[in-house]
């Protein structure tokens, strides 16, 4: 069915499609504010699914008054757009952006939207139990206009410069998830290590919470992946099919690294494993087969697992629920991989076929450029907002803060009646764990 739109025809069926996985998409910042919410220690629940959730709103806000202009419209040296219609006033809804698929404005706006709610959402996870909440508004915003934005314009533009130099990436590798890990990365570094870092593991709130924000996120990304073939066509069943594949090896691949170096398999590590073949599968999804799907999955959780267990401790950066470790490596991997795995038969419309399917190094060396810049771009953005921003806003939270907790320092509220019990009683006899050590540190301070 189709729909006549300016001499135009509107495909009602494609449009439908996006609109769903556009649901699908906003879907995921919720679940991941569950998935977060159970990995962090209960003291900071709140605080964590609050800077996740509240982006809802705010990215929403931007997007609508700079950021679909500046992501699409027009176009300076290839990085970034013209706002020409602030809050989208002008802006002809109606018009046709996609003709072979019958996508208009309004529904191809709306579909991108949301991807810049969930892309500052995942560097959240860096930042528990550390940043002021201020700060971290203030940040999303400057992120959003000076880095999010462009990198949008940058790869999926048609004037992008990475777009015409035939960077491959099909719903968010660099733009989402190398952006987002490299993001938190940088933010775990100025914000420094936590309290105590090292000493004692916190426990996660409620691991349900976790698996059940991995099903959502799993169940999102369909839209995120399929949906970012703009119609239902076979792209989309190919992007469908591949995610599956690479996710269901992750799954996989990182319960057993899990039963070798561990012992034993674990829910936290499965699902974090999840996640990892979720990112790394991103870039390619709609450029592979389910033979390439399989090994992306596979070696991005083989790295993500390699990097979290081994480089980190090394390397000794405080990033508390594996951000960049899954995000940004997975991401980073699955940038690459893509151009050693991309293959005609999967789709015809790329230029150069994979290394592994007789292709050469060309889209191998397109891939590593595109990778590289991503990441140098982003850590430089990053270190000039910080470093400008924290002039004005403080950046973390104080000592006592910190081990009160931020539900109740930054918002006075709990996800558990325990949490204000401890924290607003002398008496902490009855109560052991994490609890008794920090009150006892606040009600006994060191001496200067």
């Amino acid at each position: 069915m189709t729909l006549k739109a300016r001499g135009i025809f509107m495909s009602a069926a494609n449009t439908t499609f996006l609109i769903v996985s556009s649901v699908l998409v906003f879907f995921m910042t919720p679940g991941l504010a569950f998935f977060y919410g159970g990995l962090v220690s209960r003291k900071n629940v709140v605080n964590t699914m609050l800077s996740v959730f509240f982006i809802c709103g705010i990215a929403v806000l931007l997007y609508v008054a700079v950021g679909y202009e500046l992501s699409f419209n027009g176009d300076i040296g290839g990085i970034i757009g013209k706002v020409h219609h602030f809050f989208l006033s002008g802006v002809d809804l109606t018009k046709i952006v996609n003709k072979d698929l019958g996508i208009n404005t309004g529904a191809y706006l709306i579909f991108e939207m949301m991807f810049a709610i969930i892309t500052p959402a995942l560097f959240v996870g860096a930042i528990v139990g550390r940043m002021r909440f201020n700060f971290l508004l203030a940040f999303i915003v400057l992120w959003s206009i000076f880095i999010y934005y462009p990198m949008v314009h940058i790869v999926w533009s048609t004037t992008g410069f990475l777009a015409k130099f035939g960077v491959l990436d099909f719903a968010g590798g660099t733009v989402v998830h190398i952006n987002a890990g490299v993001t938190a990365l940088v933010l775990s570094i100025f914000l420094g290590r936590r309290l105590g870092f090292g000493k004692k593991k916190p426990q996660p709130y409620n691991l349900p919470w976790v698996l059940l924000g991995t099903t959502i996120l799993w169940i999102g990304w369909y839209g995120f992946n399929a949906g970012s073939a703009l119609g239902m066509n076979d792209i989309a069943v190919q992007a469908f099919l591949t995610t599956t594949v690479a996710t269901g090896a992750s799954l996989v691949t990182w319960m057993i690294l899990d039963m070798i170096v561990v012992g034993k398999p674990t829910l936290q590590g499965t699902c974090t494993g999840t996640l990892c073949g979720l990112v790394g599968i991103t870039p390619a999804c709609g450029f592979v087969t389910a033979g390439g799907a399989f090994w992306i999955g596979a070696i991005s959780t083989v790295v993500s697992y390699w990097f979290i267990t081994k480089i980190k401790p090394i390397l000794k950066y405080d990033d508390p629920l594996d951000a960049f470790g899954c995000h940004g490596i997975s991401g980073i991997v699955g940038s690459i991989l893509t151009g050693a795995f991309a293959s005609k038969a999967a789709n015809s419309g790329i230029a150069h076929n994979g290394l592994f399917y007789g292709g050469g190094f060309s889209q191998l060396g397109l891939q590593i450029v595109g990778t590289l810049f991503t990441i140098v771009f982003v850590t430089v953005m990053v270190c000039v907002i910080v470093l400008i921003l924290k002039l004005f806003v403080k950046m973390r939270v104080n000592e006592k803060e910190e081990l009160t907790g931020l539900d109740q320092s930054e918002h006075g509220e709990f996800a558990d009646y325990t949490v204000a019990e401890v924290s607003n009683t002398a008496d902490i006899s009855k109560y052991s764990g994490e609890f008794q050590g920090q009150l006892a540190h606040l009600n006994n301070p060191p001496k200067q």
